[in-house]
């Protein structure tokens, strides 16, 4: 029998190599090709530098006036004034908050998708009990990184003051600009965001594919609450990607991709880590599986599951596969039962009267998080919780079971969201 006292040594794989994927943000301005470098590790995001005759060229411009000065900085000469242009690859204020310090006085061209400019802000849905997959107000002895940056905002905001909008907008799947004697081609490749746009250095081998492209499983349905991120255009912006046979590519975060046969191989993982999912879960959908099923059924082959591209960091195969089966064909599972269910309260009181009353299921959740049985004594304690939200004793025993759920975590979301929402319920505990 699994105790606190004694965890098996393996307990907390997840945990470290979640710990170990941080090296990925380690400071760095990162020579790409001639000419090309990439600020690495000192934003939420990655910043390139693209030298040109007379000038530069900027694609996106950190989180924050304060970051885009680290950056301009660590650049040093390699930033040859005047800027000449931005490139937006999306919205993201990770991507978008530091763009007047990189123009200056210098008056560039801010380019990006139309897209971009037409799409409001995402919706997102209010924590619940604390809970943030950002983990921006955990203490420093639990925060880790939030998945594909090392920090979302706990030291410096991301704010819209450093934001400047675009100039140029393009409509179409594609558009060919030469700036500073630099030909770029703009290309619309919808994934992570509506407006993604990627950016292909062809004279010299470069891609720069915005956030379609991670070290890490993709966030299609994040849990902090947006629409699924629809697979298919994901997949054939991939698929476009591909076919440019780059040499390099500079993600929106985590380190660049160097090599054309590493490249080709991060862009498939991509594309097919993608694919498999969409296509089980579709495939399940037919077959008249439920959610909680298909997340039980639905995996990575082997070898898609060893990729260091697909790690499960920040997106989740599960979260996938729920996103997926709410977008494709709504709600409701297919089982008659769940069609006018009883209501949480009520469930839980016939629950707790089952379990020989409240002391009994508390003293039952304090068991299951002895044993090790965490998820179990959580969803008691939400018995108890749902009949009295200001349950002590429930409080305490979810908490600790949402903390030792975080602490075995690989995806840094739900580390982050596990562990707010425990400190959150031991707020008021002294």
């Amino acid at each position: 029998m699994t105790t606190l006292s004694t965890p098996p040594a393996d307990e907390f794989a997840g945990r470290e190599q979640l710990r170990a994927s941080s090296a990925e943000f380690r400071r760095e301005v990162i020579k790409i090709a001639e000419g090309v470098f990439a600020a690495v590790g000192y934003s939420a995001s990655n910043v390139t530098l693209i030298q040109g005759d007379g000038g530069s060229i900027i694609v996106d411009t950190a989180a924050n006036p304060v970051d885009a000065k680290a950056i301009v900085e660590a650049f040093g000469d390699r930033l040859q004034r005047p800027v000449r242009a931005i490139v937006y690859t999306h919205n993201h204020p990770d991507h978008s908050g530091g763009a007047t310090i990189f123009a200056g006085a210098d008056g560039p061209d801010i380019y990006s998708h139309r897209t971009l400019v037409e799409s409001g802000p995402e919706f997102g849905r209010g924590p619940r009990d604390g809970g943030d997959a950002f983990g921006t107000k955990l203490p420093d002895a639990l925060f880790i990184n939030a998945g594909t940056q090392l920090e979302y905002g706990r030291v410096t905001p991301h704010t819209r003051e450093g934001f400047l909008a675009p100039t140029r907008t393009f409509s179409g799947e594609s558009e060919t600009i030469d700036v500073a004697g630099v030909r770029m081609e703009l290309i619309h490749t919808p994934g992570e965001s509506p407006e993604n746009t990627a950016v292909w250095l062809a004279d010299r081998g470069v891609l720069i594919p915005g956030d379609d492209v991670l070290k890490s499983y993709p966030n299609l349905s994040p849990i902090r609450g947006l629409k699924l991120r629809p697979p298919e255009r994901w997949i054939a912006s991939l698929d476009r990607m591909l076919a440019l046979n780059a040499d390099a590519m500079v993600q929106g975060h985590m380190r660049p991709v160097l090599g054309r046969d590493e490249v080709r191989k991060a862009l498939t993982d991509y594309r097919d880590g993608i694919r498999t999912v969409l296509d089980q879960t579709l495939a399940g959908i037919r077959q008249g599986r439920t959610p909680d099923e298909l997340v039980q059924e639905v995996r990575l082959s082997p070898e898609l599951a060893k990729s260091p591209y697909l790690q499960e960091y920040y997106g989740s195969v599960a979260w996938a596969v729920r996103g997926i089966y709410a977008d494709y064909v709504g709600w409701f599972d297919g089982n008659a039962t769940n069609l006018d269910p009883l209501s949480p309260a009520q469930r839980a009181a016939r629950m707790i009267d089952m379990a020989g009353g409240p002391d009994k299921m508390l003293a039952r959740a304090g068991q299951a998080v002895e044993t090790g049985d965490f998820q179990w004594a959580a969803e008691l304690a939400d018995c108890l919780l749902a009949v009295d939200p200001a349950d002590a004793a429930a409080r305490r025993v979810k908490a600790r079971a949402l903390t030792e759920l975080g602490e075995r975590q690989v995806n840094a979301t739900a580390r982050n969201y596990y562990l707010t929402t425990a400190q959150f319920l031991s707020k008021d505990e002294t």
